[in-house]
């Protein structure tokens, strides 16, 4: 037995309270069985922004969580990523709710999301909701919200869900169920208004004050508030270019008769998942060639191809796409890579962490790019730098001379920023913005956000060809979006086209090689929230092989195998 001094211990009661530590180190006790809304309204009282939910020990709980035991408890705000996502969800139940009660007739179906903060919703069985009936919506919504009427959860029998399900005619969500492996479901009840959202809500509807409704032709928008600003709502303003994307979109699934989730499960299991894949790539080349036809148009006038979009969009097989059905029409495209012109390591500017702000244009040397684009395109022969990167300088790269017969492309964050090529007349760019902007949707009322397929898309990809961690990717993904929110969605409109990267059968391909790299994010791990809400929404799809992916498809830059991989033009 062991006599060395150890830490005193003594006899103590047994305690019928729990105490919760917050992150200042401000400690709270109450009852075994007090909600965490209630230690949180203790703690922050009423926050300027909303507390929308928590981590408790790290996990994601809903503030009606009762509490058993002492724990570490972390409040999510409205302007937390996963507090908006679980605003924009019960805000979306709100929604659902009233037209229920009010318009029974109307089937809502919520299709995807707008840059100022909204989703766009459609009405199936009866005709578009006007004006008068928007605002008599909305005044029904905010009389609820001013009600403060509780949102609860119930554990549900599964037989019971798909037969009401069936009764109200929601097909995709009883196709979708009966591959469940589960034998319940969990649905929320909003005044008796039953119904499956993926994923957790708020406790009651006095937490959703910041909303609007607006026509949207042919249906409207209910409005959120953006994370940068969390309790306002942003100016309304048209995006022509993505609405005909959205419109494009909608046209190439009903084509492949794929809507939803269940529609693809229902193609893999009936063996006409080969069919979805031919048509998907031939749409994608299809519309590949279209841009392509469309810049030999004004061959004489185009010389320089700025191509621009977010992380994992697909922009380099897209631009090696693009190029090859330039060389079809006799264009011959010289890939000018951007990184080459970057600044000294010592000139580049800082962000406000002090860390050196590669993705700012001031990290790129503007002016001597824009001298080289104008050389080049009058035949001028021109030095092209290298970079070293180990280095951090700039040194002397090969000279090249272009024919008329050439076209510049540049691929890079930047390319719809007026900024990058502003000494070349605008009559001679033409600019892509490249995105997966759509995406199938669970059901009618559960999004799979555009955001979230290129989070996959970058998993795959990093372990692929990276040898990076999930969690590593996962680390860096919020200092991406951030980048993406200031150099690249601003100027998304300034496209002469945009290109739709989306394909309606990806995630069921990236299902089975994401879920092993997200099961090995320790539950330890700050990023194991993020990761297992991939993986609950990954659950929904049936997996398919990559055997049937031709090897040109924006898909192969992500899983291997992409015959582009390695060509230059």
């Amino acid at each position: 037995m062991r006599s060395e001094q150890t830490a005193p211990v003594w006899r103590a009661e047994p305690r019928n309270t729990a105490q919760v530590r917050f992150p200042d180190g401000r400690t709270f006790e109450a009852p075994v069985g007090t909600t965490l809304e209630q230690y949180v309204q203790a703690a922050l009282g009423d926050s300027p922004v909303p507390v929308i939910a928590a981590l408790v020990n790290g996990k994601l709980c809903e503030l009606t969580c009762q509490m058993w035991s002492d724990a570490k408890v972390t409040p999510l705000f409205l302007s937390d990523s996963d507090g908006v996502r679980i605003y924009r969800r019960s805000l979306s139940f709100l929604l659902v709710t009233v037209v229920r009660e009010l318009f029974p007739e109307a089937q809502i179906f919520v299709d995807h999301t707008l840059p100022f903060g909204g989703f766009f919703c459609q009405v199936r069985g009866r005709e578009p909701f006007n004006v008068e009936e928007l605002a008599q919506i909305e005044a029904r919504m905010r009389e609820i919200v001013a009600e403060d009427a509780p949102i609860t959860r119930e554990r549900v029998p599964l037989d019971e869900v798909i037969e009401m399900f069936r009764a109200r005619g929601e097909e995709e969500k009883v196709q979708l169920l009966t591959r469940r492996r589960k034998d319940y479901l969990t649905l929320y009840n909003l005044r008796g208004s039953r119904d499956y959202f993926h994923g957790y809500m708020v406790p009651s509807t006095g937490y959703l004050r910041y909303f609007a409704l607006h026509p949207w032709p042919p249906g409207f928008v209910l409005q959120y508030p953006r994370r940068h600003r969390p309790t306002e709502l942003l100016p309304v303003r048209d995006y022509p270019q993505l609405r005909a994307i959205f419109h494009e979109y909608g046209e190439w699934l009903r084509l492949l008769g794929v809507d939803s989730v269940s529609g693809l499960n229902e193609a893999i299991a009936s063996g006409r998942i080969r069919e979805i894949i031919l048509v998907s790539e031939a749409l994608h080349e299809q519309r590949i060639a279209q841009i392509a036809n469309l810049i030999a148009r004004y061959r004489d006038e185009v010389r320089l191809v700025l191509i621009a979009g977010p992380s994992a969009s697909g922009k380099t097989t897209f631009s090696k796409r693009l190029s090859v059905q330039l060389l079809a029409h006799g264009i011959r495209p010289f890939p000018l890579a951007l990184d080459n012109y970057f600044v000294e390591r010592e000139k580049t500017p800082r962000d406000e962490d002090g860390n050196y702000d590669f993705e700012a244009l001031e990290a790129l040397d503007v002016p001597l790019f824009n001298q080289h684009l104008l050389a080049l395109m009058r035949g001028e022969p021109v030095q092209i730098p290298r970079f070293n990167f180990k280095t951090g300088r700039r040194e002397k790269g090969e000279t090249v001379q272009l024919g008329p017969d050439y076209i510049i492309i540049v691929e890079g964050i930047h390319g719809m920023n007026p900024r990058l090529a502003a000494a070349v007349p605008r009559e001679h760019t033409f600019r892509i913005y490249v995105s997966a902007l759509t995406q199938l949707n669970i059901d009618r009322h559960n999004r799979v956000p555009t955001t979230d397929t290129r989070l996959i898309r970058r998993l795959v990809r990093d372990a692929t060809y990276r040898d990076y961690t999930a969690e590593e990717t996962l680390n860096r993904w919020e200092s991406v979006r951030r980048g993406e929110k200031r150099h690249i969605f601003p100027y998304q409109e300034n496209a002469d086209v945009m290109f739709n990267s989306a394909l309606a059968y990806e995630l069921a391909v990236l299902k089975p090689l994401a879920e092993p790299l997200l099961l090995q994010v320790e539950p330890s791990s700050p990023r194991r929230v993020e990761a297992k809400r991939l993986l609950a929404f990954l659950q929904w799809f049936e997996p398919c092989g990559t055997d049937l992916i031709p090897d040109n498809s924006i898909l192969r830059e992500f899983i291997g195998g992409s015959i582009l991989r390695d060509y230059t033009p």
